[in-house]
């Protein structure tokens, strides 16, 4: 894990949490995800360095977000600065979208294959993987033709590789043995 992955979690933690209680998760969702591309801007980022205290680097950054971020929002950002951890925003972003995913049930499966899927094989392998994974499926397909046929499934930790190249892989080793 990350070192801004381990100051992120709080703060995404929290913010999710308040988020939820409010009925607020989607507007929070946005919020972060603004104000990470925000803290993550080279020239954003230069002008907060240039400023000598967390007040003043807070009322920046809120007055670039201006109305993306609401009151909590706000606040969320002047903790940040106080403790000195506007650098970590994309990385609390990031793991707030990681909670609310959870939250609806959803996941993101990454697909290679050789050539590109039909619309029918993307929607049985949707149909297929929200029964495995009991959550709702959001595809990202891509092609890369050294797979040379079959399908390389990525959904969080899990690998499912269907490919050719990797069954010849796994023939080689055990011919190995």
């Amino acid at each position: 894990m990350s070192e801004l992955a381990t100051i992120a979690r709080p703060y995404a933690k929290a913010a999710f949490e308040l988020a939820v209680e409010k009925g607020t998760v989607e507007s929070w969702n946005d919020m972060l995800f603004f104000a990470g591309h925000v803290a993550s801007n080279e020239q954003a980022a230069a002008a907060l360095a240039g400023l000598p205290t967390a007040t003043e680097q807070a009322d920046l950054f809120i007055k670039i977000c201006a109305e993306q971020l609401n009151e909590q929002g706000q606040n969320l950002i002047k903790v940040m600065a106080e403790n000195g951890r506007l650098v970590a925003l994309p990385a609390v972003a990031e793991l707030f979208a990681e909670l609310k995913a959870d939250y609806d049930k959803e996941i993101d499966v990454d697909v290679i294959s050789a050539t590109p899927l039909a619309a029918e094989q993307q929607a049985t392998l949707v149909a297929a993987l929200e029964k495995r994974f009991a959550r709702k499926v959001k595809l990202n397909c891509s092609e890369d033709t050294t797979v040379v046929g079959g399908l390389i499934i990525k959904a969080g930790d899990t690998v499912i590789d269907g490919s050719v190249r990797g069954k010849l892989a796994r023939l080689a080793t055990s011919l190995q043995s």
